[in-house]
């Protein structure tokens, strides 16, 4: 009963007049280390808690922000694939505009990678009306010509082929030759230049038009070796192809515009027609 009317009276006393403030503030001095180390397991616990659910947390951002980053690599990788392919579109259809004839885009399937063969398959075939030897180009001259057609694909042989050979002419004075394929894709063998012939390293080969099999003036080459040995009647003649035969990965089919030819059996019966 004492200390229940010494409590009621400090109290009083406390709430009136503060008389106990100061004895509390020693109090929680005093108090304050036993109470500390009363709550550090609790204080220990959320601290280990908050620090490894914020590692889990940066880990597993860290592991998001990298797929994102590869995912977007790839896409980039892509997006520049993408437009290296348009950019060489356009440089065929801007061929196709010069060219004038009736032209077709196909894409490579395949590279025959045989030494000293040249030989590429295409993605179009007897659908889409194509014909054995026909001119494939790319944006800056002739590739070669198509040698066999099946329903989807065909196969084309490249000039750079030993056994492609074709018509061409000096487009700077118009000196007519042949061009042989060597196996090599960066070289032409020119065989029957004479050694007096005017040519010059540097000077443009055009298709000449004669065989009907390539048109007149499709760029071929370039000369790019002259050897001449006065013991032999040709000089030794090299040049470089004009298309990229190892780094086109689109062809540009084309059809040649041909004037209508009548032969006389024709024209004996157009003038019987008009007659009747």
């Amino acid at each position: 009963m004492a200390c229940v009317i010494i409590s009621i009276l400090l109290m009083t006393l406390d709430h009136r007049f503060q008389y106990m403030k100061e004895v509390r503030a020693a109090v929680s001095v005093i108090v304050y280390p036993i109470q500390s180390i009363v709550n550090f397991p609790v204080a220990a616990g959320e601290w280990m808690d908050e620090n490894f659910s914020t590692r889990e947390s940066l880990m597993a951002e860290v592991t998001t922000l990298k797929t994102q980053q590869l995912l977007y690599d790839v896409r980039l990788q892509k997006l520049a694939a993408v437009e290296s392919e348009n950019r060489r579109l356009r440089q065929l259809l801007d061929s196709s505009f010069k060219v004038g004839e009736r032209v077709l885009i196909a894409e490579l399937l395949a590279v025959d990678m045989e030494p000293f063969t040249s030989e590429i398959i295409i993605n179009k075939g007897s659908g889409h009306e194509l014909y054995e030897g026909q001119p494939l180009l790319d944006a800056n001259g002739i590739m070669g010509q198509i040698t066999k057609i099946g329903p989807l694909t065909s196969t084309a042989m490249l000039i750079s082929d030993p056994n492609h050979a074709i018509p061409v002419a000096v487009n700077r004075n118009g000196l007519r030759t042949i061009a042989i394929g060597t196996g090599n894709p960066e070289e032409l063998d020119i065989p029957h230049f004479p050694n007096n012939a005017d040519i010059q390293i540097g000077d443009l080969l055009v298709s000449s038009g004669l065989g009907g099999r390539f048109p007149q003036g499709y760029p071929v080459a370039t000369i790019s070796t002259i050897d001449i040995d006065p013991g032999q009647p040709f000089a030794r003649v090299g040049a470089k192809p004009a298309a990229e035969l190892q780094r086109s990965r689109e062809v540009l089919l084309v059809w040649p515009r041909t004037p209508a030819i009548q032969t006389e059996t024709e024209t004996e019966t157009t003038e019987a027609e008009d007659q009747d």
